[in-house]
């Protein structure tokens, strides 16, 4: 795979659209849909190591919920709303993995899935995430990409589920990036824009990433 035939769209929803509905939710993504762009989400495993899609590692931000998120159960999770700030949104559930994969097949989304490891969690969550994105995405023409600041959780992704590809998350470029995107066999480096110079982008570019 190389950047000349990037199979994946041009834009994606950041946490599936979360300035416009609740934040890494199936409600958000039926949004991001009408826009024609792919989605992004986050990854995180629950304290029955259920893979569910939130981005900290506690409850309070986004939900009615408090605690930790590896520390809480899938059913005290199922009850939780999610919908914290968006009151037309009431009722939005905290999805798992597997409900959200479904959502993005059904509405024809290619999916950034992002691995949130909570702290220690590392080779865990990114080994369970992988098997189950596997699962989920089987016979998919465009898998989902697997991305993370975590470089054991991607290599744990890699040794679980080699055939999906991989990103690196960044914030500015580090001066060893290509040797990190080797080492974990990453597709793509995703950094933030904000720092991106052009001679970066066009080294980037240049070896296939």
């Amino acid at each position: 795979m190389s950047a000349a035939n990037w199979p994946w769209p041009r834009a994606f929803a950041h946490r599936c659209g979360g300035a416009l509905a609740p934040e890494n939710t199936l409600e958000a993504m039926k949004i991001a849909a009408r826009f024609g762009v792919g989605i992004e989400f986050d990854v995180m495993l629950s304290g029955d190591d259920t893979p569910h899609l939130m981005h900290d590692e506690t409850l309070e931000r986004t939900t009615n919920g408090h605690g930790r998120m590896a520390e809480t159960d899938d059913a005290t999770l199922a009850g939780l709303d999610a919908s914290m700030g968006f009151e037309p949104f009431r009722g939005a559930r905290i999805p798992r993995l597997i409900d959200a994969a479904r959502q993005c097949r059904t509405l024809g989304l290619a999916a950034n899935l992002e691995i949130k490891p909570s702290h220690g969690s590392d080779e865990r969550s990114g080994a369970n995430i992988a098997a189950l994105a596997r699962q989920c995405w089987h016979g998919a023409a465009l898998p989902p990409l697997i991305s993370s600041f975590s470089e054991a959780a991607l290599a744990a992704s890699r040794d679980t589920a080699p055939e999906l590809p991989r990103g690196l998350l960044v914030g500015a470029i580090p001066a060893d990036w290509q040797a990190r995107c080797m080492r974990i066999g990453a597709v793509s480096l995703h950094a933030d824009a904000r720092h991106i110079t052009r001679s970066e982008a066009a080294a980037v570019r240049s070896t296939g990433l």
